[in-house]
């Protein structure tokens, strides 16, 4: 998989009216929110590019959701969130819908050339190989939850991003400067 067609996101709320004032966003009104958010999206994201969406793509109806989707670029592969009922009810609009997924990126900086990376719409403490040094992505928590620089994972919420999705060389230059420690190593100090 070529990475540099790789994009992550999270938690857009396409259609909420609600999160505007819940997450303090800078729009005044949802037709404005939707509009810069798709903006955004595509500035960076190619027809063709791969956008795995940790959750929480839009409160709508099924159909309005169906028209915006049409809007975006890329193939998006949808990680459920909290708010997915349209997005469910429209599952054709997508890639792939999910719960958790676990995405292997060819890397040659990676050990073994290859990135595990642990997707999910909530924050977990621990995840699958964490203790190798696998990246865990995450939602949900709109910038609330404060970053652990000891570990490798992170909130690609659009809430954190500027309203932008991320692509994977976005992703591994925040994970260079997290200050984590293998923990077999930790325990040998």
């Amino acid at each position: 998989m070529n990475t540099t067609n790789i994009w992550f996101t999270s938690d857009h709320h396409f259609g909420h009216n609600n999160i505007i004032e819940f997450s303090k966003r800078p729009f005044a009104n949802v037709a404005e929110m939707n509009a810069e958010m798709v903006k955004r999206w595509n500035e960076k994201v190619a027809p063709d590019d791969i956008v795995y969406h940790l959750g929480d793509f839009a409160l709508m109806s099924p159909s309005k959701l169906r028209q915006l989707r049409e809007q975006l670029n890329g193939k998006i592969h949808l990680i459920t969130g909290n708010h997915e009922s349209s997005a469910l009810a429209c599952a054709d609009c997508f890639a792939s819908i999910k719960d958790y997924f676990e995405l292997t990126v060819e890397d040659e900086d990676a050990h073994r050339g290859q990135r595990f990376i642990v997707l999910f719409h909530y924050a977990m403490r621990v995840w699958n190989a964490s203790h190798y040094g696998t990246w865990h992505l995450y939602g949900h928590s709109h910038g609330d939850l404060p970053d652990d620089e000891t570990a490798l994972s992170f909130d690609v919420g659009v809430d954190c991003h500027d309203f932008y999705p991320l692509s994977y060389q976005d992703v591994k230059n925040i994970m260079a400067k997290k200050k984590w420690t293998p923990p077999f190593e930790a325990r040998n100090k």
